[in-house]
């Protein structure tokens, strides 16, 4: 992905050209994306993307300014210091505006695979069409998709700034997505499934494709479930959409602002003790790993909640600074256009011991969650509060037995952490976002 100039020399230019009194940070990234979408046996869509700039921070009596450039070249970058050091004239005095200085940021070559960097698109294509044929053959009652789409990207970040930092990591990535439709007479009902991995030989293609198939297929015939308190099996599909609303909730950002139902509990029992919580961002097989953060600092494991007990908060050098505190490596940005805040790496509850098929055994008359909807519209921030709607299976013998649809689940965060009474072994990421098979002892299930 090598250019001329290169990311580093555009970089090492921004911090040449700044001024006595100013720190300055040069955050650049490039990136190369494509995905392919499949229908009807037949590539739907083929798209194809680069991205490159270079984002400037000055930060100059406790003023910080901001401009960025898209495929800049050595003078437009110098021009972009140039409008960021105007905006620093603008710009309201904060004590706890600084740059980090530089740490050690151990490597991590097995984030990048030559062999998916070199990827042939023809082979793109036909991983597509796999993931469309395998969906539709794998249960005579699922012949059509809703979604059917493989994605990869090369990603490269460069961090260099005036207090000495001088980072440089790439990456790949690729990923699979299909939402299969199975039918019955006029009832329809879908199913998803998602995977990701470093290099098309470890995506697990296929076992997407047919999972998605036969979660469609069994919910055909759901009915509404009664109402009741019961034990609840979240899937990991299902779990991870909780995780979204803890992280916002574990952000020392949120904190900071009044808007975490966690501030103030540090140290305190907030859930049942196998639940645990981690951010780490050195993990390898965490889709999200990497050397560095968003300015610099080298990321670590962050252990927020141990056996229920929370330990402490994500951080950037702003919070970190703002809370007495050290940054946790966790600061993040959506690219070269904007300033970090404050996000998650790979935010994950760590594997049990428990075999899934022991949780079913464990919550006999209950229900399996395969997935909700409204999560982070319906969950309220700040008391934790959610009412969801949610779809799955009745437990019965330790098995999954009728389907269920059109129902909701109710709790508070703090009432679903304090009733975990076992977690899977397995694992898996969606997005930077993991989580196994949880069982919750007892939640609202809402249906007639």
């Amino acid at each position: 992905m090598a250019e001329t100039p290169d990311l580093p020399e555009l970089c090492k230019t921004a911090i040449d050209a700044a001024d006595g009194g100013e720190a300055v940070e040069a955050y650049g990234a490039e990136s190369r994306h494509t995905e392919v979408r499949a229908r009807g046996r037949e590539v739907e869509g083929l798209t194809f993307s680069e991205t490159r700039g270079v984002g400037v921070r000055i930060v100059a009596e406790g003023k910080l300014g901001y401009a960025f450039a898209a495929d800049p070249s050595v003078e437009e970058v110098r021009a972009t210091v140039a409008r960021a050091r105007e905006n620093v004239a603008f710009a309201t005095p904060d004590e706890f505006n600084a740059l980090p200085f530089p740490g050690s940021a151990d490597a991590m070559p097995s984030i990048f695979r030559d062999e998916q960097a070199s990827l042939e698109t023809d082979r793109k294509v036909s991983l597509a069409l796999d993931l469309e044929r395998v969906a539709t053959t794998t249960d005579r009652r699922v012949t059509k998709t809703d979604d059917v789409v493989y994605g990869d990207a090369i990603s490269r970040a460069v961090v260099v700034s005036s207090t000495g930092i001088s980072e440089d990591a790439s990456r790949t990535d690729c990923w699979c997505v299909v939402s299969a439709l199975a039918e019955d007479g006029d009832e329809t009902q879908a199913g998803f499934d998602f995977r990701l991995a470093r290099e098309i030989g470890e995506l697990d293609w296929a076992d997407c494709a047919s999972t998605a198939a036969q979660r469609a297929a069994r919910l055909l015939g759901a009915t509404k479930p009664p109402t009741g308190r019961l034990p609840v099996v979240l899937d990991p599909n299902a779990a991870s959409s909780f995780l979204g609303v803890l992280a916002g909730a574990l952000s020392a950002e949120a904190v900071q602002k009044g808007r975490s139902l966690f501030a103030e509990l540090v140290g305190e029992q907030i859930g049942a003790e196998p639940f645990t919580l981690i951010d780490d961002g050195r993990l390898e097989i965490g889709p999200d790993a990497a050397p560095f953060d968003d300015e610099g600092v080298p990321t670590e494991r962050t252990p927020l909640i141990e056996r229920g007990t929370l330990r402490g908060f994500l951080h950037n050098t702003y919070t970190a600074k703002r809370g007495n505190a050290r940054s946790t490596g966790n600061a993040k940005r959506a690219g070269y256009t904007g300033v970090p805040g404050v996000g998650t790496s790979n935010f994950y509850v760590p594997a049990g011991d428990a075999d899934p098929a022991n949780l079913l055994a464990r919550a006999e008359g209950g229900v399996l969650v395969q997935d909700v909807s409204g999560v982070h519209s319906g969950a309220n921030p700040i008391s934790g509060e959610f009412s969801v709607g949610a779809t799955g299976l009745r437990i019965s013998g330790g098995e999954l037995g009728e389907p269920l649809r059109e129902m909701t689940i109710a709790s508070t965060i703090p009432d679903m952490l304090k009733a975990v009474a076992a977690v899977g072994n397995d694992l898996r990421f969606f997005s930077s976002v993991g989580t196994p098979t949880i069982l919750i002892g007892e939640m609202t299930v809402a249906g007639v």
